[in-house]
């Protein structure tokens, strides 16, 4: 079976990577590696990393999320290949899921989950709140189904799977937006502009707690961040990557308890 190459940069968030790949390890059914990219922490994640036997790299310094990306796929041996931030959980059927959907077409080149924390329609109402909730919500919702796939113009990089074709067609993330935001939009314009379809996965849910490497930076650098890289995405394409942040909510449908009665939503 194919392998899919995990890529997990971090930043002084052991508390966050290690449910992280516990989840991986409890709930990933096909063949897998993980490749974390520590950017510079000083929390004991290097040594978490030797003691589970984690295939790791370590930076000196916090080179941003882009650059950590890069040095996992370069790092990476799989066909498929995962970007995946820490602060996701990943729950039952996630990773077999998003590969039948990724496969489903020949030009279906980037796919990714549902979840509770994210900008667009890949943010969903699940009346979870807590883990087990969520984890109760996902063993229901995570059923294959190609009636449940959208198609769109962006996915939000928190979880992305693609095959190692389209790299080597589109190439690495672009490492000119430092720092975070707006380089898993110009990744999909990018896979976009070689006629690839991007596809949300209502069938399959993972939780995302959030926006948890941005929280440890002072809300007006964040929002200066934000500011800098939106406007050289619009300098780069002459566009604006708003346009293509559809409202959540009305497209991606997720299975209930109703749906396995037979009520139609």
């Amino acid at each position: 079976m194919t392998l899919t190459s995990i890529i997990i940069p971090t930043y002084n968030g052991l508390h966050l990577l290690r449910p992280c790949v516990e989840a991986i390890r409890t709930f990933t059914d096909t063949p897998y590696e993980i490749i974390v990219v520590d950017n510079g922490s000083r929390d004991g994640t290097a040594v978490y990393c030797e003691r589970e036997r984690i295939t790791s790299i370590w930076n000196p310094n916090n080179s941003g999320y882009a650059a950590a990306c890069n040095l996992g796929l370069k790092l990476a041996s799989g066909d498929h290949l995962l970007l995946l931030n820490n602060d996701v959980t990943v729950m039952p059927g996630w990773l077999r899921i998003l590969q039948t959907a990724l496969h489903s077409d020949e030009r279906v080149g980037v796919v990714g989950p549902v979840t509770n924390y994210a900008s667009g329609i890949q943010q969903v109402e699940t009346g979870a709140d807590s883990l087990k909730a969520y984890l109760r919500f996902a063993e229901d919702n995570n059923q294959s189904d190609p009636s449940r796939w959208i198609e769109t113009e962006r996915l939000v990089g928190f979880c992305l799977l693609f095959r190692r074709e389209l790299l080597q067609r589109v190439g690495y993330l672009d490492e000119i937006f430092s720092g975070g935001h707006y380089e898993d939009d110009d990744y999909c314009f990018r896979a976009r502009s070689h006629g690839y379809r991007l596809l949300v996965c209502g069938d399959c849910f993972v939780h995302h707690e959030g926006s948890a490497s941005f929280n440890l930076m002072e809300e007006e650098a964040r929002k200066a961040l934000i500011q800098r890289n939106h406007q050289i995405f619009v300098d780069k394409w002459q566009v604006d990557p708003l346009r293509f942040i559809e409202k959540p909510g009305e497209t991606v449908s997720l299975r209930t308890e109703r749906d396995k009665k037979g009520v139609k939503l």
